[in-house]
């Protein structure tokens, strides 16, 4: 488990401490989130796709972020109802987070390091998203404009294996 996903932790909106090695063996989509973002949209791509796939062993996490034009200001209760309300998601959403800078959560800072973008290793804005294989080893970065569904044939290729 050397260097990997697995060695983890994030806490959800319900403040439950969760180890990633809970989802060791499935393909995994991080995704940095926003609410009141151009991109929020995306949400609803990302929950058909995770409806779609979860019984083969897809998780998709999102961590909501507010460091991009001040665009996810609301509360861990603000967060769910945007989420589960507006874009019906079911997949889990974590705590607040940063992703750039001295504060930036590890997940992050590990995922930067993993696969830099084309700004290096940080993050450009919110919906940058991260497919991690079922060893827990990042395997692409997708920009935040990139349409969820440009990530399903890879999806179903790392499910296949």
């Amino acid at each position: 488990m050397e260097n990997t996903i697995y060695n983890f932790s994030a806490t959800t909106l319900q403040n439950k401490l969760i180890p990633l090695k809970e989802y060791e063996g499935k393909v995994i989509i991080i995704v940095n989130t926003a609410s009141k973002c151009g991109l929020t949209p995306q949400y609803t791509e990302l929950e058909q796709i995770y409806k779609k796939y979860k019984e083969q062993g897809l998780i998709i996490l999102g961590f909501p972020c507010n460091q991009f034009g001040n665009q996810e200001p609301g509360t861990d209760t603000d967060i769910t109802q945007t989420c589960q309300i507006n874009y019906g998601v079911t997949f889990p959403i974590f705590q607040k987070i940063e992703v750039n800078g001295p504060n930036a959560h590890p997940i992050f800072k590990y995922l930067k390091e993993n696969k830099p973008g084309i700004l290096g290793k940080k993050i450009r804005w919110n919906f940058t998203k991260f497919i991690i294989n079922k060893q827990g080893i990042p395997i692409k970065r997708y920009a935040p404009i990139t349409k969820p569904s440009k990530m399903i044939p890879l999806i179903e290729k790392l499910l296949k294996e």
